[in-house]
Formats: C-alpha cells, structure tokens, sequence
C-alpha cells in the first residue's frame, strides 16, 4: 500500500480515538475521508466538521451514496463486530482492508518513531512528549489516545521527521511498530480475553521491545521485569525511589499542583512544576521528560512546557473545581488505575469525602479482576456502581457489577443503573465526586457537572 496514491479512505468505527486520529491523519494529506460508526458523539461530529463524510447506518446503501469503489482503502477496528453489514461487504468484494494497527504502523515506520506502550498511563505520556517537543518548537507528528486539551485534537501534524505513538497492546497491535525509543510504563494483566494470562501479556511486550532500533533506547519503570534487547540501550524511572530517573522533593504549591526536582544521569533539574494534578501524573512527566532528554529537549524548554501542559480530556480532568465542591472524571477501568487515580485524590484533598462513581467495562474484565476492583473501590468513601459497558462482548452468565459490589468493604456503597444516576446523586452530600470507567460513562459528564452546578448553587464551572 502506497500513501501516496491513495485518493479515499473508508473508517470502520471512525469515532474511535485511535481511528479518528488516523482519520485525521488522511485528511490532513487532502484524502476524502468516509467513515461509520453506531452512534453519534463528539468526535464524530468534530470529523464532520473537518472535512469527514461519517453516517451511522451500517447499509451497503450509504456505500452507493457515498460512491466508494474499489480504489478505496478500508480501515477497521476489532471493535467492529464481524457481522456487520459493511465489514462483510468489504471483504466479500476484495477491498484492501487493513486494521488500523497495521496502517499505522505504515505511517510510523517511515518516521523516527517513539512508541509509548504500558497497559496503564500511555495516553498522558504519549501528550506529555508530544507536548514538550510541539512547544519547545522541535515538533512532531502525533497519534494521541485522548484529545489533548492544550491542542483540542489527538492528532498532531508537523514537517519534524519525529513522529510519537500511543502503542497499544490489545490485540498485539504494538508489534506493528518498529520504533528507534520505546516506553513501557507499567505490565499488568489485563485483556485476558485476547491473552488468557500475565505470562502472555509479559510476552507480547517482550516482542513490542525486541523491535526497538539497536542506535535508540528503551525507557522503562523501574520494576517492569521484562527481556530486555541485549544490543540496545536502556534506562528506568521511577516516581521516587532511585533509578535513572526519578524525582525529589516532591511537594504541592499553593494551587495544589506538583513541583519537584529530577535526578537524570546526565544532570539535575530543578524546580519543575507539572500543570496537571495528580501524583501520578508527575511519574508520568518523568518519563516523558526521560524521553525528551534523549531527544535532545533543553531543560529550561522542558520546563517550560510542562507548566502549561492542560492533559488530557478524561484523565484527571477536572470538570468543577470549587472550596465547596469538586468534581473529577477519569479513564480508570483497570484496578491499578482505579488505585492510583483514587490515591491521587485522596492525597491531594484530605479530610474530605470522596465519592466514586465506577462503571465497569466489559463481562471478561469484571469476571477476571472483580476481587481487583472491589479492592481499589473499597478506598473510597462512598461508591455507587453501574451496570456493566459490554463494549464489544455479549454477557457472560453469571457476570454482573455486583460480583465486585459484593466484594466492597465500604458500608456507603450503592447499585443503581446509569438513567437513575442524577436521582442517586440528589441524595448525596457531594465533598469530591469521581467518575470512572472507559464506557459511555463519558455521555454523564456534563449532566452530572449541569447537576451539581444548579444543587450547589456554583458560579464557576471549571478552573
């Protein structure tokens, strides 16, 4: 397949952040871009603002109107259901039809790649890096995992030969990647139903590194036991404890954001400070700042990029910000994410009550790490549960939320479904409200934000 003389591209599930990116990507080259996908939102309505032809009918009738033939390029998800009407119509007619994986490492092979991997916390360092090297004016093209709020896009394009990439494990999708730096922030079990154990998972990761450029690098936690290429540089990090790069004096500024100094193995950096809430997230700038050092970034424009730096919509992303009330919404379906998005909380407002409200995601995730979840959630202080996001799988008997509810510690912990969510909250004495979980939990964002706006009375919506 040659980019180049590609005229028209088809999206299978156009409105997903990694298809919509690439989307992007073809638009920004002048391509006419199609794309389906089942229902409305807000990225799919940003696409047809930018030039997109999206619908939401999945009829071999909208090819016909759309005139796509032959000549056009179909990319897919494996969250497309192999019975859909168009996928099947697409390879029964002998389309070229590639996972977007595969087209995107395409693309990033061509470039000087650095591949964020980690089964936790890629999508805020794979902004952070594409942050520090847009700002500091070095530049790169970017396949973000989440709308960056700095640039209002999770597509970045530039005339840099640097191109970073959100590498993401499920489906073994990474080992389409051939990167010159690789990260890998964190190895945990999670999507059994594609790797049926940990030992899978730590497998395929160790094929994700083998891949790396012998004249690059691999960055990786300190902790993380994989295989590491004999014949390749590499380096760890760490939140606070000692590695190659790892952070100090770390403490909260009056506006509650994170400052601390970075011991690298080249020099010090003193008195950083991360625009973004969240002790997790000043991990997460260690690495990126670990990145951007080999790239050869100057502290100061590090520095200077980092205490701008907005994150990412549904990563700690603060919707209300008040001395009355707080309101959180974040990403965490997994319960190591869960635990530290919680702890992040818990540590930065003390002696206050914090209220979580966790929608699972997916039947196989909550049946193999229901004793995980119950675990993270019971460090709340008060939780409600929702229904199950079944995402691409049909129920497994058996498997509903209260097989974590059950398991949770906490004697304020609540059922409800996510229609009778606002009357749930109605009763509620809200100090600091989370929500969780990578389903259409995010359509709730703004109801409940609306909601709490007009029960306590708030004149400023977000800070």
């Amino acid at each position: 397949m040659q980019i180049s003389k590609l005229n028209k591209v088809f999206f299978l599930g156009i409105g997903g952040i990694g298809m919509s990116a690439l989307a992007r990507y073809f638009l920004s080259l002048g391509k006419t871009v199609y794309g389906y996908d089942k229902t409305p939102s807000e990225i799919t309505d940003s696409l047809s603002t930018e030039g997109a032809f999206v619908f939401f009918d999945d009829s071999v009738l909208k090819l016909q109107e759309a005139k796509i033939d032959s000549d056009t390029l179909i990319v897919y998800t494996p969250a497309v259901p192999k019975t859909s009407e168009l996928y099947n119509y697409f390879i029964n007619n002998k389309f070229e039809v590639k996972k977007r994986a595969e087209v995107l490492g395409l693309i990033a092979n061509e470039l000087t790649c650095i591949a964020v991997s980690g089964t936790h916390g890629k999508t805020t360092v794979t902004t952070l890096i594409s942050h520090i090297l847009t700002h500091s004016k070095i530049g790169c093209n970017a396949f973000l995992g989440g709308i960056s709020k700095n640039y209002n896009t999770n597509f970045l394009k530039s005339d840099s030969n640097l191109v970073v990439v959100e590498a993401d494990e499920y489906d073994k999708s990474f080992h389409k990647l051939f990167p010159k730096y690789s990260v890998v922030t964190s190895v945990d079990a999670d999507h059994l139903d594609i790797y049926d154990d940990f030992k899978n998972v730590k497998d395929s990761f160790n094929k994700f590194i083998s891949n790396n450029s012998v004249d690059g690098s691999i960055i990786i936690k300190k902790g993380v036991d994989l295989l590491i290429p004999v014949n390749v540089k590499h380096y760890t990090y760490s939140l606070n404890k000692e590695a190659d790069y790892y952070a100090e004096n770390i403490h909260i500024d009056a506006e509650g954001f994170y400052e601390f100094d970075l011991n690298t193995p080249f020099s010090k950096i003193l008195n950083i400070k991360l625009g973004l809430p969240g002790l997790i997230n000043v991990e997460n700038a260690i690495v990126a700042i670990a990145i951007s050092k080999q790239l050869g970034v100057e502290d100061e424009k590090i520095k200077n990029a980092l205490a701008v730096f907005s994150g990412v919509k549904r990563r700690f992303d603060f919707q209300i910000r008040t001395p009355k009330v707080v309101y959180i919404d974040d990403y965490a379906h997994h319960p190591e994410e869960l635990r530290a998005a919680i702890e992040s909380i818990k540590s930065m407002f003390q002696g206050k009550k914090v209220t979580g409200i966790f929608q699972p995601h997916l039947y196989s995730r909550t049946r193999d790490f229901a004793e995980g979840f119950a675990e993270s959630l019971s460090m709340l202080d008060e939780l409600i549960l929702l229904d199950i996001y079944p995402a691409r799988e049909l129920p497994i008997d058996g498997v509903t939320s209260e097989i974590i509810f059950d398991k949770v510690t906490l004697s304020k912990k609540y059922l409800c479904s996510k229609n009778e969510l606002l009357s749930e909250l109605e009763n509620k004495d809200i100090e600091v409200l989370a929500t969780f979980g990578a389903g259409d939990i995010d359509r709730m964002v703004s109801p409940i934000t609306e909601f709490l706006t007009k029960k306590y009375k708030l004149n400023i919506l977000k800070n």
